[in-house]
């Protein structure tokens, strides 16, 4: 299911309610592996989505989350040159091994697209987890509310991949000059080109020892919801969240779908003030309390206490309070998987994996590569539309469409190559409450309600930077944000003038309230050395 393309029309829900459920107005969840009774009823689900936005096993047609913005240049020009580098790629399409390392969703789906484009070369797929890629999504939504089994969260096309798979043994090291991903097991696995798709993982709680307590969780893994999703089927007397991000408020939902007593622990001023701003962060704020959730914001939890069986008991919070729980998942965001490239000559950090548009992956020095491609998570590129800055963007859509685009680059030659230039979508469901975002929110200074009403838990907010737009975010009024990515694709004026549906009377624009982005030195340093042009480089310093 391409939740960044659906609507909330619900067609799906009448036609198939045993796989696909509303929950409130907008918010669609669904499984994502029903039995084979259920074929025909999803079969006309998929016929009758207006946007299509479901996606039956196969990959024989281009789905609809293709960037529109794609295109492809002319052919080669006839030449010598134009023809050996034609003769080149038709041999590496036919003979060349690619390498794929992170075996989830970039991952796949670069798989499939080089498949369906014509590449019928070896392919191997490398993953740390034992499980055939799923989807992550589902984990904080589906699985942990108990409609679906986490084992119900694969992800289609795996079968017609034509895949060397090697699951359950992580890269450790990536040799460019040998051409070999290392591998934990000691194998080495040679390659001609090979794409990173090594994505993130949970932020631990920096406490070794609390973090082991019996009942502390985190969330990012199959593993994780399913034993998450146990503790809380015993229905434990509070469950304690760290971190009010995206994933910390959608466990706070789910605990309160189960109506189990849930606090949550901020340090900002608000929930998901990080992504979206303290203005719209305050209007998710109420809609947390408005469900019988403890939140507290501006506090931080100091220490997690056990009992004498190594079972939590109680979290001490940094405003001298405690309080007394038996579950806590620590929601503090994501790492991103680069340490086995540490070594490599890469551009790798906690940052991410530097690369150009194309998903080229930059080298120590800034240099582009043409061998090694960076897609999902993991990657960080610079977008056009926000001043080319390089972003790392941890969303679904985000990871479809950059591995779309490093998959066609991979077997094409430079001037059929394409630019990653998919404006960003990402959606969350919560409380009943579809919270879709286009665009990139925290590249903004100034936000507006473009239509609707926060007090209705139904509008849209239109961000700016410097009198244009650059986002835009709906709470259950996603039917309307793909106008509003084409404002932002336009560089429409910030404020925007036009008479919308449902458009207030008071469209003033106010300061969005965005937390201050200081850049932090840790972990990696650059140290540049030589004196002529021919002679400086750069290099790596890995500290704590």
């Amino acid at each position: 299911m391409n939740l960044t393309r659906c609507e909330g029309y619900a067609q799906c829900a009448f036609l198939a309610p045993d796989v696909f459920r509303m929950h409130g107005a907008e918010a669609l969840v669904y499984d994502a592996a029903p039995d084979d009774a259920q074929r025909d009823r999803v079969l006309r689900a998929a016929a009758a989505c207006p946007v299509q936005a479901i996606m039956v096993d196969g990959i024989g047609a281009r789905e609809a989350s293709a960037p529109a913005t794609l295109s492809v240049t002319p052919p080669v020009p006839a030449g010598p040159s134009g023809r050996w580098r034609d003769a080149a790629v038709e041999a590496f399409r036919r003979d060349g091994h690619i390498v794929i390392v992170g075996a989830s969703l970039a991952g796949l789906r670069a798989g499939a697209v080089l498949r369906r484009d014509g590449f019928t070369g070896s392919l191997t797929m490398i993953g740390d987890e034992p499980y055939q890629p799923y989807d992550r999504p589902a984990l904080s939504k589906q699985v942990l509310d108990g409609w679906v089994a986490p084992d119900h969260t694969e992800l289609p096309l795996r079968s017609e991949l034509d895949a060397r798979w090697r699951l359950g043994v992580p890269a450790v090291g990536l040799d460019l000059a040998g051409r070999q991903v290392r591998l934990a097991n000691g194998d080495a696995v040679g390659f001609d080109r090979v794409l990173i798709a090594t994505g993130t993982r949970a932020r631990p709680w920096f406490n070794d020892t609390e973090a082991a307590l019996d009942g502390v969780f985190v969330l990012r893994t199959r593993d994780d919801a399913a034993g998450l999703q146990r503790r809380l089927a015993e229905r434990p007397g509070r469950v304690l969240v760290i971190g009010a991000g995206f994933t910390g408020s959608e466990v706070a939902s789910a605990c309160r779908s189960r109506d189990l007593p849930v606090t949550v622990v901020e340090r900002g001023p608000a929930p998901l003030v990080g992504a979206l701003g303290g203005v719209i962060g305050a209007v998710a704020g109420d809609l947390q309390r408005e469900h019988g959730v403890d939140l507290r914001c501006g506090v931080t939890v100091t220490r997690l206490e056990g009992d004498g069986d190594g079972r939590l008991r109680r979290a001490h919070l940094s405003d001298g309070t405690t309080l007394d729980a038996e579950v806590a998942v620590v929601a503090l965001g994501a790492v991103r998987n680069t340490e086995w490239l540490r070594g490599s000559g890469l551009a790798v950090g906690p940052w991410g994996v530097g690369c150009d548009a194309g998903c080229r992956a930059f080298d120590v020095n800034g240099v582009t590569t043409e061998d090694v491609f960076v897609a999902g998570d993991v990657a960080r590129f610079p977008h056009p539309l926000y001043d080319y800055q390089f972003l790392a963007l941890e969303h679904w859509g985000n990871a479809v469409t950059q591995a779309e685009v490093a998959a066609h680059n991979m077997i094409s030659v430079p001037p059929d190559r394409w630019p990653h230039l998919a404006t960003p979508v990402f959606w969350s469901s919560q409380f009943g409450t579809n919270i879709k975002s286009v665009g990139v929110p925290t590249f903004a200074d100034e936000v507006v309600i473009a239509q609707g009403s926060p007090a209705t838990r139904r509008f849209v907010a239109v961000y700016g930077y410097q009198g244009r737009v650059t986002a835009a975010v709906g709470f259950n009024h996603g039917k309307w944000l793909e106008f509003y990515a084409g404002m932002i694709e336009a560089a429409a004026p910030f404020p925007p003038d036009f008479r919308a549906v449902d458009q207030p009377g008071d469209r003033q624009p106010v300061p969005a309230r965005m937390p201050d982005r200081k850049s932090r030195d840790y972990e990696a340093t650059v140290v540049v050395t030589g004196h002529d042009p021919s002679e400086r480089r750069a290099e790596l310093i890995y500290h704590r």
